[in-house]
Parts: C-alpha cells; sequence; structure tokens
C-alpha cells in the first residue's frame, strides 16, 4: 500500500472509530438508564408500562406522556446511577431520596 495513501486514510479511520465508540457507549447508557427507570418503578409499585406510550392509562391522559418523558430524560441524567444500581440490588439502605424521579414515581403511584 502507498504509504501517503495509508496516511490520508489513517486520520478517517481514527474518526470513524471514535463515532462508533461514541455511538455504542451512548446505546448502552441509555438501555441501562431504562432498565434502571422500569425497575426503579417495580419497586415503588408502579407499571412500568405506564412509561410507554401505547399504555391505556397514558393514553387516558395527556399529561401522562409529558411526565413521563421529563422522569426517563431526568433518569438518564442522573448523576447517582451508582447508587441506584446498589439500591435497586437491596445493597444499599434507605428509601429512594436520591432518585431525581422519587417524588414523581409517589405522585403516580397514589394518584
Amino acid at each position: 500500500m502507498d504509504p501517503i495513501l495509508f496516511e490520508a486514510y489513517l486520520p478517517v479511520f481514527a474518526i470513524l472509530s471514535g463515532v462508533v465508540l461514541a455511538v455504542a457507549l451512548f446505546s448502552h447508557m441509555r438501555s441501562a438508564s431504562v432498565r434502571r427507570m422500569t425497575l426503579m418503578m417495580e419497586r415503588v409499585g408502579l407499571d412500568p408500562r405506564i412509561a410507554t406510550r401505547t399504555y391505556p392509562q397514558t393514553l387516558a391522559y395527556p399529561q401522562s406522556e409529558a411526565i413521563m418523558k421529563r422522569a426517563r430524560r431526568r433518569c438518564r441524567g442522573c448523576k447517582s446511577e451508582g447508587l441506584c444500581e446498589r439500591w435497586l440490588a437491596g445493597t444499599a439502605k434507605g428509601d429512594n431520596s436520591f432518585c431525581p424521579n422519587a417524588q414523581t414515581f409517589l405522585d403516580l403511584a397514589s394518584g
């Protein structure tokens, strides 16, 4: 292979590799967030299907979709992922007050 051609393609390959890794990391983080949110909802007594757009309760109350959209965004931006994982696994003591969605889920469970 021509060394000049190799040197021209090397930066392109490096950039593409970085993009692929970033997409894979983002995808992993998003699926982990969805998993934690689903488990948190189950743990506080909510049906996690309420987070879906096709669940009858969500369809019956248009504000439910907006509430769940904010909850998903809060979960994705949460800074307590490690504590959440431990709490969901039962190895962290106390309540879920660390969760940015704790009050939202409490309100939904009681309403």
